[in-house]
């Protein structure tokens, strides 16, 4: 008996739930009409495409296209985790993307501060806007830019080392400074626009805090370290979440408008290595097989932040 009730009230909850649900989307249906072209660009841009993923598993000719190329299994896997070229460029991207997390991901975090405590509104609106336009020019912009400045003949940077009694430096010719190169011009260009969403981010702190920390007698830095982070906390968390699954991008366009072969060795990463198969070689079927191992290890590692968020943090993005 106590059975058919518990069963029977879970019935007429589901009941309840579907018309609730219904009764949602009826009244929401304006709403519902916004998310159409966002849901139909996702679908024809991100989702259709993967159909493409199959050539992963085949030996893919390009005349005879996907439907006529022979099934070859986990072949092009077991190649690439056979292959030193790809563990070297593995360990190449592994190694550039945790050079731009541990230091670039702090620097926005403290400029949002910095520019927080900016008393005189034209001097903090001048110095944003400086910061935010290197954003706006493309790799191939910067690229050239940088190529002159560190040139070994001509480069500014080469001139003040020379002037100081040092040997010119071919840092973009040089293993052990291309890395380097790559992560200072990754800061150049993008530390101030990523501030733009910890800024937001404080902007949204209540006033109060900050008065009542003021009357208890709390000073600057004693705000910034008990108010200002705790109170962006969620937000560098979500951030750091979608920067470790994105670990192994390491900058692909920067990289292919910067390296040349005698930097390989250091600078060759999975999107710039996935370029020369495919393109290069026109190996397709390998460099999709790379590409979706790629996808698929960004895809754990995004789970694994945010398990590991919310299980020491209490915060996390679901």
């Amino acid at each position: 008996m106590a059975t058919e009730l518990k069963g029977s009230l879970a019935s007429i909850q589901r009941r309840e739930g579907r018309k609730t649900r219904r009764r949602l989307i009826r009244n929401n249906l304006d709403t519902y009409a916004l998310l159409l072209p966002g849901l139909v660009f996702l679908f024809l841009f991100k989702y259709t495409p993967m159909y493409g993923v199959i050539i992963a598993f085949q030996d893919f000719n390009i005349f005879d296209g996907i439907s006529g190329s022979s099934w070859v299994g986990l072949e092009h896997f077991k190649k690439l985790m056979q292959s030193d070229e790809f563990m070297q460029v593995f360990g190449n991207t592994l190694i550039i993307s945790m050079y731009k997390i541990v230091m670039l991901f702090p620097l926005p975090i403290l400029l949002a501060l910095l520019l927080n405590e900016v008393g005189r509104l034209w001097f903090k609106k001048t110095v944003q806007t400086l910061v935010y336009l290197p954003h706006f020019l493309s790799w191939v912009i910067i690229s050239g830019l940088f190529i002159n400045i560190l040139s070994p003949s001509a480069g500014i940077v080469n001139e003040v080392i020379q002037s100081l009694g040092g040997q010119p430096v071919s840092f973009l010719l040089d293993n052990d400074y291309f890395r380097g190169v790559l992560v200072f011009t990754a800061g150049w260009k993008e530390v101030g626009w990523n501030a733009v969403i910890f800024i937001a981010a404080i902007a949204g702190i209540e006033q109060d805090q900050y008065e009542a920390a003021s009357i208890d007698g709390a000073g600057r830095i004693q705000k910034m370290i008990s108010i200002t982070l705790p109170g962006i906390a969620q937000t560098i968390i979500l951030m750091l979440i979608l920067r470790i699954g994105s670990l192994l991008d390491a900058g692909t366009e920067q990289i292919l408008t910067m390296y040349n072969p005698v930097v390989y060795q250091t600078g060759d990463v999975i999107g710039t290595y996935v370029y020369r198969m495919g393109l290069g070689k026109m190996d397709y079927s390998f460099s999709t097989a790379v590409g979706l191992f790629n996808s698929v290890i960004g895809f754990l590692l995004i789970l694994s932040g945010n398990f590991l968020s919310r299980k020491f943090m209490k915060r996390s993005i679901w």
